[in-house]
């Protein structure tokens, strides 16, 4: 084919194009912050653009006469950016196809007319048009604006007191931590197990506010306030969620509760909707969380769960207490991936990893590598192989950078150049250092990294820490407000919290096995006293001992299921209060009431069966007054289970006295013993089964003048009064025990 003067074909193949192309733009990449422009070095490719490696489906253009121009065009599936240059005289791009295992190219010379060269110019994540295919394209949720936090933190120290049997010790976690991440970053905490890391991110999180923390943690200059609860996400390493709850309903929730006033409902529900879309949940978004022994989503989906619970708030600062644990490489890369999104929306993200795929590694912006709670390397992730290369450390054989890295956290040199000083402490022969593979010991290592750090590296850190803060005073002086912002008044907080409490206990009160429990007991007791006599004496005393069965089954059956209530939940308790959710009032108050409702059926129940089949007084005013009785005793009772529980939040400490307590208040209920020595009488008028007792007692037989076992048919209402007065004691003794509890938050 004849060549004109002023252009050139390209006669390569489609493979050869295809590298070509695919090495051009990943030599000049840069971060997706700065504007993409035409240079004779060649384009731009950002670095949110590179991962979508797509091409357009339009022919494209280049410019002639011998001038560089770069022209990119978008297609209906994706878009790519690559700056094509050096393709003087009329280079030609024309359409590019993708193939169904990748991606194929066709090229033919063609020339733009100079008067077309001013509408070409470099493609830019702004200028996309509404998609053809997918509708108006509509902008993702992690890119709203935020408040910038710049997160800084210099010498930061922390100690444990390790209480023995008759002294105490002081143990050091973190030796002098320095570091900084600004918005757009995401800075991974490395380091083996036991270094530091999940403490150092409490730390850098609020969580941990103790006498025992040193150094300076600030965020856009000033100190932690109650502010930043609200612009903070923090996703712990346990994914803490309740396993009745849908991915919907759990998102909905947090989304009502956390979100501003300013919202409505319906926009808040909204936002939720929003975050399981982008973080592509909607395929699951109907499914329950599940657990233990409750079938749900995957692992994966539950950490997405997670980190959308807190990134549904548009947080300024996200932390992750290892995003990554328990998922398989493909599920943990999509994790990273979605906070690299997060960040480069002008979100701050800080994460610890423990053993990240050479993938993953290589999407850290910024790195801290930790040892024995000393730090070892803080600065870019992709300069950390370079500085330990520089201190005579340099693997030996191709290996996973994060692999080299905690071999060297750990002290172990095994295929890895050992230092010049090391070595020469090796050939001394010396016993203290030497080991049988004339390796130095881990403790030598250790020091030699932490000492090489200090020395060569950590006074330039700290200077760069001093420059001032790209912010106004306005910003600076925001997050230092000390006022709490709550979503949601307490009136909202308690009927949000009302509903969810229902909607994840219906699946425990009503199991078959709980149920069966309740009915079988039931039918047993009918047919033991099947029409018993309460005409004669005898007759009487044995319908006695079935009212005292009532008595004590209703008032041992909801404390043993109460006292577990507090110390199953603290975990969520703390989670939720540690991001001022809710109030602590307006949680403990929906969290008692909730229970009631379903309290009230399963007595029900068992009356209806037991109370006809057994012959009592077959009248409608003795058997709503027995059911009042009942339900008085089971609040009561419920409300000593939320005492203990909330008092020692210890399942196994709480049981042994709550075990105790209800053997007491059994046998001084009135029916072994009728008459108690003084000096012990008074234990009987704290037992609710003695008063749920005598009250059983004088609605049956309160038209029989003679006392039955020793019990006066009066009115009762000393009784009543008693019980009413146990309801609400003994759930004010689980309320300020709940307000004693410290929270790692320290609300």
């Amino acid at each position: 084919m004849e060549k004109p003067s002023n252009s050139t074909t390209l006669a390569r193949t489609k493979s050869d194009q295809l590298a070509e192309t695919l090495a051009a733009a990943f030599k000049s990449p840069t971060r997706s912050d700065t504007a993409p422009g035409t240079s004779d070095s060649g384009g731009t490719l950002s670095r949110k653009s590179s991962r979508r490696l797509v091409t357009g489906a339009s022919p494209g253009r280049s410019s002639g006469g011998g001038k560089n121009n770069t022209h990119i065009r978008k297609s209906r599936s994706a878009q790519i950016k690559l700056d094509l240059e050096e393709l003087s005289s009329g280079a030609a791009l024309s359409r590019a196809s993708s193939a169904s295992l990748g991606l194929s190219f066709s090229f033919t010379g063609f020339t733009v007319p100079p008067d077309e060269i001013a509408d070409s110019k470099p493609f830019s994540d702004d200028d996309i048009p509404e998609d053809i295919e997918a509708g108006t394209c509509k902008q993702k949720f992690q890119t709203e604006p935020t408040l910038p936090i710049y997160l800084k933190f210099t010498d930061v120290t922390y100690k444990v007191v390790i209480k023995g049997m008759t002294t105490s010790e002081e143990r050091d976690i973190l030796n002098g931590i320095t570091g900084a991440v600004n918005p757009g970053e995401v800075l991974a905490l490395m380091g083996p197990s036991g270094s530091g890391k999940t403490s150092l991110l409490n730390l850098l999180g609020g969580r941990l506010i103790q006498s025992t923390v040193g150094g300076s943690i600030t965020y856009n200059d000033q100190p932690y306030s109650k502010f930043l609860k609200s612009r903070i996400g923090f996703v712990t390493q346990d994914d803490v969620l309740f396993p009745h709850l849908t991915v919907k309903e759990t998102l909905t929730y947090a989304a009502r509760l956390r979100l501003p006033k300013t919202l409505t409902k319906q926009q808040k529900e909204k936002r939720a909707i929003d975050v399981i879309y982008e973080l592509g949940l909607e395929r699951c978004q109907d499914t329950m969380i599940g657990g233990s022994f409750v079938r749900g989503v995957s692992g994966g989906e539950r950490k997405r769960v997670c980190i959308g619970n807190e990134i549904i708030i548009n947080p300024s600062l996200l932390f992750l207490d290892e995003p990554t644990s328990g998922l398989d490489s493909t599920t943990a890369l999509r994790t990273i991936q979605t906070l690299q999104d997060i960040a480069e929306a002008g979100k701050t993200v800080v994460t610890t990893i423990h053993q990240p795929s050479s993938r993953l590694f290589h999407k850290f912006d910024k790195l801290i590598l930790l040892g024995k709670g000393s730090l070892l390397y803080f600065g870019k992730a992709s300069e950390a192989i370079v500085y330990f290369s520089s201190i005579g450390c340099s693997p030996l054989i191709a290996m996973n950078p994060a692999e080299f890295l905690l071999d060297l956290a750990n002290g172990n040199l095994n295929d890895i150049s050992v230092p010049s000083e090391l070595e020469d402490k090796v050939q001394m022969g010396n016993s203290e250092t030497e080991t049988r593979n004339g390796k130095p010991p881990p403790e030598v290592v250790h020091e030699y990294l932490v000492e090489a750090y200090e020395s060569r590296v950590a006074d330039n850190e700290k200077k760069k820490l001093m420059n001032p803060l790209p912010l106004d005073e306005e910003l600076k002086l925001k997050v230092s407000s000390s006022k709490r912002q709550w979503g949601a008044s307490w009136w909202q907080q308690y009927c949000i919290l009302f509903c969810r409490g229902i909607k994840e206990r219906r699946h425990d009160y009503f199991s078959w096995l709980r149920i069966t429990q309740v009915l079988s007991t039931a039918i047993i007791l009918g047919l033991l006293w099947w029409q018993s006599d309460s005409k004669s004496t005898r007759g009487r005393q044995d319908q006695a001992g079935l009212l005292f069965f009532i008595a004590v089954f209703w008032g041992f059956f909801p404390v043993f299921t109460a006292i577990f209530t507090f110390p199953q939940e603290r975990a969520m308790l703390s989670k939720e209060r540690a991001a001022d959710m809710y109030r602590l009032s307006a949680y403990f108050l929906a969290r008692t009431t909730s229970d009631l409702p379903l309290d009230l059926i399963l007595p029900v129940l068992f009356l209806l069966v037991v109370y006809f089949m057994a012959g009592l007084r077959l009248s409608g005013g003795p058997f709503f007054l027995s059911m009042l009785t009942v339900f008085l005793c089971i609040v009561a009772a419920q409300g000593l289970g939320l005492a203990i529980g909330a008092t020692l939040m210890d399942l196994k400490k709480a049981t042994t006295l709550a075990s105790v307590t209800v053997m007491t208040f059994m046998l001084a209920g009135g029916y072994f013993v009728k008459k108690v020595p003084v000096f012990i009488s008074w234990i009987r008028y704290m037992s609710f089964n003695y008063h749920t007792y005598k009250l059983l007692l004088k609605v049956q037989y309160q038209d029989i003048i003679p006392p039955e076992n020793g019990i006066k048919t009066d009115s009762g209402l000393w009784e009543v009064g008693t019980l009413v007065a146990m309801i609400f004691g003994y759930r004010i003794l689980a309320y300020l025990s709940l307000r004693r509890m410290q929270l790692h938050s320290g609300a």
